[in-house]
């Protein structure tokens, strides 16, 4: 185990993109794939470096190795989340040309998620927003940003092809979409039900269509 281990990746170009970064030894990727599952179900007040630990049958030294304290483990999880969530952005944007498709797709993301019956990592953490240390407040609000602008971008095509009709602003419209997904999944969870989250995400884009 290396001090290595605890350096991070940092945005560029896409808004939600990665930058060149040294990889994360397997013990410390482990450690993040459990607290972030763990994060995702529980919340991050619900559990604590012991349970991290009994999962991967270490000792608690060993996770403060990688991760000294609980806070920098959870701005990490944020980070490493927004990381693969923009290169997922990125994919997108690869695979679809019509901007209604990425939307559509830009929302798989999210239903995947809660059929796998997790929650959207930073919405389930915005939920505790007053209680996290400010590093992580930081972190969440650099993941919605991101969300919005290449949401805002994905508006702004639209509208110019006609594929989409709003009355508001572009960036107006993008703040109203990540909010109703992140809401959307909260309900549906409380519920157990995936589908709500989807009749939702439905009506949402059919909205845009639908505008005259």
């Amino acid at each position: 185990m290396t001090d290595s281990s605890k350096k991070r990746s940092s945005p560029q170009q896409n808004p939600a993109a990665p930058a060149a970064a040294e990889p994360l030894t397997p013990a410390a990727a482990a450690i993040l794939d459990v607290a972030e599952k763990l994060a995702q179900t529980k919340g991050y007040n619900g559990f604590s470096y012991a349970d991290i630990a009994v999962q991967l049958g270490v000792t608690k030294a060993s996770l403060h190795y990688h991760f000294p304290s609980k806070a920098e483990l959870g701005s990490a999880l944020i980070e490493r989340y927004k990381v693969v969530f923009g290169k997922a952005l990125e994919a997108i944007d690869a695979r679809a040309a019509e901007p209604s498709k990425k939307l559509r797709l830009y929302v798989g993301l999210y239903d995947s998620v809660m059929r796998d019956d997790r929650m959207c990592l930073c919405g389930m953490l915005a939920a505790e927003y007053a209680t996290l240390p400010k590093p992580m407040q930081d972190g969440l609000k650099s993941f919605f940003e991101a969300n919005e602008q290449w949401l805002r971008g994905i508006l702004k095509d639209g509208a110019r092809s006609g594929d989409f009709r709003f009355k508001e602003s572009a960036n107006e419209r993008a703040r109203v979409l990540l909010g109703a997904l992140e809401g959307a999944m909260l309900v549906a969870r409380s519920y157990g039900d995936p589908g709500r989250f989807k009749a939702a995400a439905d009506c949402l884009l059919a909205d845009l269509r639908a505008e005259r």
